[in-house]
């Protein structure tokens, strides 16, 4: 068994009020960044854990964000990298 180090971001679906995401844009458009079109805050997870290969790894962190890190109704989740730890 080898370590993995698996970051993970969950934020909030599309279409699902954010009201953290939105008070961020409005601080934005504030300061003068009037570009910006959205903002979703979120979560950064990282896990580590041990599996056979990176692909096992992938899909044991799969299935925790599937169970338990990301509510399935009101997030989406992507896993962003899985390295050796």
């Amino acid at each position: 068994m080898t370590r993995f180090r698996c970051a993970i971001h969950i934020v909030p679906r599309r279409g699902i009020l954010d009201p953290q995401g939105k008070a961020v844009a409005d601080a934005l458009h504030s300061l003068g960044f009037a570009a910006v079109a959205d903002v979703r805050v979120g979560r950064y997870v990282v896990v580590d854990t041990q599996a056979a290969s990176a692909d096992d790894a992938r899909a044991a962190v799969k299935a925790m964000c599937e169970k338990l890190l990301a509510n399935p109704v009101t997030e989406d989740f992507e896993i962003a990298s899985v390295e050796h730890a």
